[in-house]
């Protein structure tokens, strides 16, 4: 539901008196809780405490969309939305994302590339849902996130049955591997993985407000079921191309200046047809470079039975930033008058940065050799 926030920003806009940028600190905490509990979820994990701390998300995933069914206020949707289900996707997106890697070797861009697109899945499930819902049966907000919350419930069942680790347990050891910050490769992959999701959640947040407040799209929802839907795509085609021919980090590099590009280029966008174009292209590469920055995060260890405590670290980092990256574009937009110029400069050239940063951390890793599978 993380990626669907969109349909809420868009109901939320018309339902509560709250600013865009207001509205958009709900999303951009329940992101950033869904990063920023990695630190320690990734060490209980390498620690042999998966089962509890997956088990315990689901809980509060399930507690957290029900309670938001009966919110009536800003602060009751903050604490249910954004802390409740944020810190239960955090639980288990951040176990089950080192456990899954653990499976594989070879194909381990493409396998995390496969469940990550079961968020563009979700993705595209849960607008459909509440546009119809909420806008189309008018059965109103309560029964509309109880429906979200039933099939949340029906897809969680099979995996809190089946999944278990696969190696290990690493019983003693630090919540933080001090280590990981005399390595070069993982400083700039750090780096860079914080300015590109900066950026990167902005059209996510806001496309379905700027399509209908800067382009008159009645429906703008459906530029938010495109959005997601693509990602399925971007999501498991990088992961084939990094592991079997350029190397995940190379594929990152190239993507991350793409999104840039676009970026850049949302901020020329004046009608509805170039608006749908730019929403399946940054769809595609927006989703490829969520679901590549995990799989390659996996490659910044020396040691697998690190994998979880390293993973963890950088997902902390990366969560402040997507906190404070919607909140400073919904800011921008309000000083401009509801003018997205500057919220999408912003955007454009965090990713921007990020790219840089990429690149500092292949050089780093390989020299300067341009033919490297990195």
């Amino acid at each position: 539901m993380s990626n669907s926030f969109g349909v809420f920003q868009q109901f939320y806009t018309e339902a509560l008196p709250q600013t865009p940028s207001g509205i958009s600190w709900i999303g951009g905490v329940q992101v950033a809780l869904l990063l920023f509990v990695g630190i320690f979820v990734g060490r209980l994990t390498d620690a042999g405490f998966f089962r509890h701390v997956f088990v315990l998300g689901v809980l509060l995933r399930l507690v957290g969309v029900f309670m938001m069914s009966l919110c009536k206020t800003y602060w009751q949707i903050m604490l249910a939305q954004a802390v409740c289900m944020g810190l239960g996707n955090g639980c288990t997106f951040c176990s089950g994302l080192p456990v899954m890697s653990s499976y594989f070797s070879r194909n381990r861009a493409l396998a995390v590339g496969i469940a990550a697109a079961g968020a563009a899945v979700g993705g595209l499930i849960y607008p459909v849902v509440g546009d119809r819902l909420l806008y189309q049966d008018a059965i109103g907000f309560p029964w509309t996130v109880r429906v979200m919350g039933f099939i949340m419930l029906a897809t969680q069942i099979p995996y809190v049955l089946l999944f278990k680790p696969y190696r290990p347990p690493r019983a003693a050891g630090p919540v933080i591997d001090w280590s990981a910050f005399k390595e070069l490769p993982f400083i700039f992959f750090t780096i860079s993985m914080f300015f590109n999701f900066w950026g990167l959640y902005f059209a996510f947040f806001y496309l379905g407000t700027f399509a209908r407040d800067r382009i008159g799209i009645s429906n703008s929802l459906n530029l938010t079921m495109v959005l997601n839907g693509v990602g399925i795509v971007g999501r498991i085609l990088p992961g084939v191309i990094g592991d079997r021919v350029a190397g995940m980090l190379n594929i990152l590099i190239l993507l991350s200046f793409a999104a840039s590009l676009l970026a850049y280029c949302w901020a020329a966008i004046s009608k509805a047809a170039e608006l749908y174009v730019f929403a399946v292209v940054y769809g595609i590469i927006a989703a490829a470079l969520q679901s590549l920055f995990p799989a390659t995060a996996t490659t910044m260890t020396p040691s697998i039975e690190r994998t979880g405590t390293r993973l963890g670290m950088i997902l902390t980092i990366v969560g402040v930033a997507s906190l404070m990256g919607p909140a400073i574009e919904g800011a921008l937009i309000q000083e401009d008058d509801g003018v997205y110029l500057y919220a999408q400069l912003f955007s454009a050239t965090a990713i921007l940065i990020g790219a840089l940063a990429a690149v500092a951390c292949r050089i780093a890793k390989t020299g300067f050799k341009f033919k490297v599978k990195a």
